[in-house]
């Protein structure tokens, strides 16, 4: 993939993610916000329905006490009665139908004094109507001594009110100048405000915690509960007992100490899920950049071993060609020492590019599980012994050594003897490509607890730290431009990181850039 086309899809897929993080928090926050309007207007109207219902109810209690004053001591000043009938006979059941609706007006004299808290002695005129309402039924019946009628009398007697809209106005006029000087709490009890409030904040599905107060000018009364504390922003509040034009020095405070987390619980059921699925969108879309870079880091790395192992076929190639002219040439065909020598080029060449492609399909099986491991009761001591053998001859013409302190006490591991000499002569192997001078390596056993631990130290190169964490990669090699100083392909480690894990062991390795390297090997004892 080119280059700039990737940077370009990494950065919309990135403001793409960024916005749908966006929008998923703003909806949230919106939500929260909805949340807390719909809160609120709730306990507005509820918390209106309530002083409403106080002040009825003091109305109520005042208008109780009036009429009750006015039928014991208000002073009969005249009386009116109208009497309305009407009947009609039904001849399919023979019944005669009487309606008779009478209404009383009176007219009484009260003192103001008597039901309102006045030093006053006027008086006024106060109407009371009784309503009188009554149904007489007359059914035709035959007996023996001829025609009779049945009669059926229903009657109904009701007060229907006392004062017209001008006396009404005047009486609560003067209700509302009394009430001022009754005190609050004689107007209305704690238990009637949290009975009031308890039963409106049901009715709109609000079950949460509250504190109320009424409040006189900005200052507190009797009537609060316990744990109320003003506050200048905050609360809900709402006029109550105001006078007939609508002016009150009293408020009713209302506050919710858990009102944001009651908010938050409303919508929490949404938000996680909406949290979970924008998590799994950023797990996604990071689980799917790590890939393209990934596979980018791979594609790179498989040109790198493309190039490597084009450059190591190609001088083997060259020398085999070159030997097969050399033998065609009449002047050598001749001198069989010479053939001899360059026919040796040719098996050795052969041979190590045929090692070099069985390293290849070798890590190919390993990555599909189709390598077949036969593991044994083996001595690690001989396998190390076995395979310095192979190298101690190439350390012996670079002018180096290998040194072996083998004080393990058990020595014997469940293992691949072929597949785990190849694990230590390709460590080996390294230790002597990366030694610039003659190479250094010290070989050491020792027992912890139930494994054994090989090392394997030299004083070559060494690796960066950025190198030692990508060292056992398949196909990874440290970059060193167009210098094929080092031969290899980036397999020989993984290799030896497929058979050990595989092996139930650990490989591990330290290093320092210039101060050499030194592998671990770590397998469980028989």
């Amino acid at each position: 993939m080119n280059k700039k086309l990737f940077v370009l899809l990494v950065i919309l897929m990135s403001l793409s993610l960024i916005g749908i993080i966006f929008v998923q928090f703003y909806w949230i926050k919106q939500s929260v916000e909805d949340k807390e309007e719909q809160f609120s207007n709730a306990v507005t109207e509820a918390l209106n329905k309530v002083t409403e219902k106080i002040e009825a109810r003091e109305r109520k209690d005042y208008t109780d006490r009036y009429l009750s004053d006015k039928d014991s001591i208000g002073k009969l000043v005249g009386a009116n009665y109208t009497n309305i009938m009407f009947g009609y006979r039904d001849f399919d059941s023979n019944e005669l139908r009487l309606y008779e609706h009478g209404i009383l007006e009176e007219d009484y004299n009260i003192p103001y004094s008597t039901f309102f808290d006045t030093s006053s002695n006027d008086t006024t005129t106060i109407k009371n109507y009784t309503s009188r309402r009554r149904t007489s039924v007359f059914k035709e019946e035959y007996g023996l001594d001829g025609k009779q009628y049945a009669l059926t009398p229903l009657e109904v007697i009701e007060k229907i009110g006392g004062l017209n809209e001008i006396q009404k106005a005047a009486y609560e006029d003067v209700f509302s100048e009394d009430a001022k000087g009754t005190p609050i709490h004689l107007r209305v009890s704690k238990q009637e405000i949290e009975l009031r409030l308890n039963k409106e904040l049901e009715n709109r599905k609000i079950d949460i915690n509250y504190e109320y107060g009424i409040y006189s000018n900005g200052l507190p009364t009797k009537v609060k509960s316990k744990g109320f504390k003003y506050k200048k922003s905050g609360h809900y509040e709402a006029p109550i007992f105001s006078d007939s034009e609508g002016n009150t020095n009293f408020s009713l405070l209302l506050s919710f100490p858990t009102k944001k987390q009651f908010l938050i619980d409303s919508i929490i059921g949404l938000a996680i899920l909406s949290l979970l699925f924008t998590l799994i969108i950023v797990a996604s879309y990071s689980g799917a950049i790590y890939q393209l870079i990934r596979q980018k880091q791979i594609a790179e790395i498989k040109t790198d071993f493309i190039n490597n192992m084009t450059h190591e076929f190609k001088t083997p190639i060259a020398t085999i060609n070159l030997a097969v002219e050399a033998i065609r040439n009449p002047k050598i065909i001749g001198d069989q020492e010479k053939v001899l020598r360059y026919l040796q080029m040719i098996r050795d060449e052969n041979k190590r590019m045929h090692a070099q492609v069985e390293n290849v399909l070798r890590i190919s099986k390993l990555e599909k599980n189709q390598l077949d491991i036969s593991k044994d009761r083996v001595d690690v001591h001989d396998i190390i012994a076995d395979a310095i053998a192979h190298v101690e001859l190439i350390v012996a013409d670079r002018g180096g050594y290998i040194e072996t302190s083998l004080i393990a006490t058990r020595t014997d591991v469940l293992a691949s003897e072929m597949h785990f000499t190849n694990v230590i002569v390709n460590i080996l192997d390294n230790a002597v490509k990366y030694s610039t001078e003659a190479p250094k390596i010290d070989v050491s056993t020792e027992v912890v607890k139930n494994s054994i631990i090989v090392k394997i130290q030299d004083q070559g190169a060494g690796m960066s730290k950025a190198v030692l964490k990508k060292v056992f990669e398949k196909f990874y090699r440290e970059h060193t431009g167009n210098i094929h100083n080092v031969k290899g392909h980036g397999l020989g480690l993984a290799y030896v990181k497929k058979i050990v894990d595989d092996h139930q062991g650990e490989v591990y390795a330290e290093s320092e850039k210039g101060k050499g390297s030194t592998f671990y090997i770590k397998l469980p004892l028989i």
